[in-house]
Order: structure tokens, then sequence, then C-alpha cells
């Protein structure tokens, strides 16, 4: 059962719903292959939408945190008709469930911020291939990316704010303002409103669109000039172009994204839509 935010920030308790069974061993919900320098990278749930979890970022991070050195390219995709819709809910509401400051949010916040900075800092150069919707902290995944390219039924949205949570996932929000615009981003943020893969190109969140059958052309048409690159030559200039983005920034606390996070999930739990404070039960 899916659940809006402010519903499950004050989710009663659902233990009495578990069987009491052994866990199953889970599925994993990244796979990978290589070709080659480049290495393909796919989200893969594509019955929740692939939505981020805790268990994949972890398969993320083996992945991105120690990345092989003969990697050019790295090619992030997701089964199914959609990208990323975002965090998983119902895995959100448990943390709070366990622990209502927040604890279970801060430690895979913490996990997210990693994951991003491995894809946009990393040697690799890194292309996301998009199609359906990137929601929430698909978006941040996808935007972590150098290279997007997306199918012309893509579309992205940040819900966060609708949701009771701030804009503070993987470092999107510097990054977004970056290569967007503050005036933009402001609006997009404030109104979370959908935009199309034509607006997604104007704004620079994707750099290429095309119809759904030509994304692996367009993504090939990207990754066959870079791996022939002097690698020596391209560590160094994606370090600098990093280096040199980052230096626009004003500030970039983006090391903050998981407390802040966990904060205000907590807080929103304690007091939901309406005011009305909850006790310590949840029944």
């Amino acid at each position: 059962m899916k659940l809006s935010l402010p519903d499950f920030l004050t989710a009663g308790d659902r233990s009495d719903d578990r069987p009491d069974a052994p866990a199953p061993t889970p599925t994993p919900t990244v796979r990978t292959r290589r070709e080659g320098p480049v290495l393909y990278v796919e989200l893969n749930a594509p019955e929740s939408g692939n939505a981020v979890t805790e268990a994949m970022l972890d398969e993320l991070l083996d992945i991105v945190a120690v990345p092989d050195p003969e990697v050019r390219v790295l090619v992030l995709s997701a089964a199914g008709d959609d990208f990323c819709l975002g965090g998983d809910r119902a895995e959100f509401a448990d943390w709070l469930e366990e622990d209502p400051g927040g604890r279970g949010i801060r430690v895979a916040g913490e996990k997210a911020r990693r994951v991003c900075e491995a894809i946009s800092g990393g040697r690799a150069v890194t292309i996301a291939r998009v199609q359906g919707k990137a929601v929430g902290a698909g978006f941040a995944l996808a935007l972590a990316c150098d290279l997007r390219v997306g199918a012309e039924n893509a579309s992205f949205r940040l819900p966060e704010l609708a949701l009771g949570l701030p804009t503070a996932w993987g470092g999107l929000l510097p990054r977004l303002i970056h290569e967007v615009g503050a005036a933009r981003v402001r609006e997009l943020i404030l109104t979370g409103r959908s935009f199309g893969a034509a607006e997604a190109c104007e704004l620079s969140v994707l750099q290429r669109v095309v119809p759904e059958a030509e994304l692996d052309d367009a993504v090939a048409a990207w990754a066959k000039p870079v791996v022939r690159r002097p690698e020596a030559a391209l560590r160094v200039t994606k370090a600098l172009l990093n280096s040199y983005a980052a230096a626009t920034r004003l500030a970039d606390p983006s090391f903050l994204d998981a407390e802040l996070m966990a904060s205000v999930a907590a807080a929103t739990r304690r007091t939901p839509a309406g005011g009305a404070r909850t006790g310590g039960s949840h029944s």
C-alpha cells in the first residue's frame, strides 16, 4: 500500500500485519554488465517504479564507491516504464516507527550523498538514460550524471515540499541550482509541478531528447568518442569541470542533507497536517 507522506509520517504500527517467518533472501535491485570500458548500471525494481531503498543504495555504493579504474564510461539506466519514482515511502515510514528521531533517515541520507558524489565526482564519465518519470531521488540520481539523455516521454518532478520534506537528498539542490539557475529551481520546488522532456532540455536537466527507441543509440553516440580519449586527459578534464563548477557555488552544504531530511521528517511526524499533535501511541 502506498501512502502519501503526511500519512506515512503518522502511520500506525503495522507489525501485526507481518507474519512471524524468516525474511526471504532479498532480490538484487541493481544489475550491471560490462562491455569493455563501459559499465552499464541498471536500477532493477520495476514493480516499485525503481523506488530507492536502503538496499538499493548499498548496492549502488558497492559499484560506484570503489570504481574500476578501467571503466571510462558508466551508464545509469532503469528497467520498466519509469526511471525512478523516488524514495520508498513504506521504508521511510518504518524508519520513523523504529526511531521517531529519524536515525534511519540519517543513515540512508548519508548513503545517498555518497552515491551521488561518487557518480558525479568519480573518474568515469557518467551518462543517465532516462525514460518515463524521474521523481525526487530518481531526479537526483539522473542529475548526478555528467551527461543526461531522455526519451520524449520523460518527465521530472520534485514533490518533497508537498510531502512535508525539504529538498535535501544526495546533494540535489546545489547541483540543480548550478545547472538550471536559482529562479527556475525556486519555481519548480515551490510548486512541485511536473515538467516534460522538452522543458527539461531547455533547463539543461537533459542535454538531449530522443524517441525512446533511440535511447541506446544516443548513449552510444556519447560513449564511443569518450572511451577513445586518452585516460589521463579524460580523468583530469572531468576533475577540472567539477572543480570549476564547484567554484561558482557560494555554498554547498549538501553534507547536511541527511540531517535536514531526518529533522524535518521527525518534526512533521510529531505535528501532522492540520497542526494537531500526536501522542506517544500510534494505534
